[in-house]
């Protein structure tokens, strides 16, 4: 396990939901912080809320998870700031509404560059200080896209997907190596962010309605919330949880891509028209 009194984390996407979340939570559990985000003023809001709470130590980095360049940029900092750091969250990703035919190449790329390379980048640029921690943890944030691939998210659950892969092996590699950095892969359900509203939509969508009606759907199936879903990955954290799911949204649809791993979609539309109904 990775005990959080006394650690210092890097968390990416730490100006606003989840990754806010976390700030805070940790924060509140005796753990420095080192924070990045694009969004300067986001994070200084957390660092100034935590500063009014918690006596913790809290550094501010805006840094574009897209560019590897801002990134080691980041890593080197964040080290500098905190020498002991020991745990690593890769939480910052964006959202793209359309099916595949109404996306362009360049806006795939765009989506794939943050939540994809940027978890990649992050792990290599932080990963040779953790592996001279006593005890270290990557948390990286995929989604129940990574386990299940809805229509109109091809984009998205592609990344999600190579998220989960990627630090499914190097959990496996790390293992084999007798690291002392541990991996968790957490599968979010719906949590109630502004992801959808923030979301970038294909420029082959002519339909607005569309658009308003996902970002409707969303908030009425969104149920988590960023705090419980903090909560919930530290938990995973201190256990040493190789896979974290969060929400019960998030169980069920992982259980029925067990129990139909190819045809899935057809009962899960319909749950899920039924859940934003109510």
């Amino acid at each position: 396990m990775t005990t959080i009194p006394g650690a210092a984390a890097a968390v990416t996407g730490a100006a606003s939901g989840i990754g806010r979340a976390l700030a805070l939570e940790l924060a509140a559990r005796g753990c420095d912080l080192a924070l990045a985000d694009r969004d300067e003023a986001g994070l200084q809001a957390v660092a100034a809320e935590i500063g009014r709470a918690h006596a913790r130590k809290v550094t501010v980095h805006r840094a574009d998870v897209a560019d590897p360049g801002q990134i080691e940029d980041f890593a080197q900092a964040a080290v500098a700031g905190h020498p002991g750091l020991n745990i690593l969250i890769n939480n910052a990703g964006v959202a793209l509404l359309g099916q595949f035919g109404e996306i362009e190449q360049a806006q795939m790329d765009w989506l794939m560059n943050i939540n994809f390379w940027g978890v990649v980048h992050s792990t290599r640029a932080f990963l040779p200080h953790l592996q001279r921690q006593r005890e270290a943890h990557i948390v990286n944030l995929s989604s129940i896209f990574g386990i299940i691939a809805p229509p109109g998210q091809t984009a998205y659950a592609a990344a999600k997907f190579a998220v989960r892969g990627f630090s499914e092996s190097l959990r496996h590699e790390l293992q084999m190596a007798a690291s002392p950095v541990r991996l968790s892969v957490v599968h979010p359900g719906g949590v109630a962010t502004n992801i959808a509203r923030n979301s970038r939509t294909g420029v082959g969508v002519t339909d607005n309605a569309r658009r308003a009606q996902t970002i409707e759907r969303f908030d009425a199936v969104a149920r988590t919330t960023p705090a419980a879903a903090a909560l919930r990955i530290i938990q995973g954290i201190e256990k040493n949880q190789p896979r974290i799911l969060i929400g019960n949204d998030a169980r069920v649809m992982d259980l029925l891509q067990r129990l139909r791993p190819g045809t899935y979609w057809p009962l899960l539309a319909r749950l899920i028209e039924k859940m934003s109904k109510k």
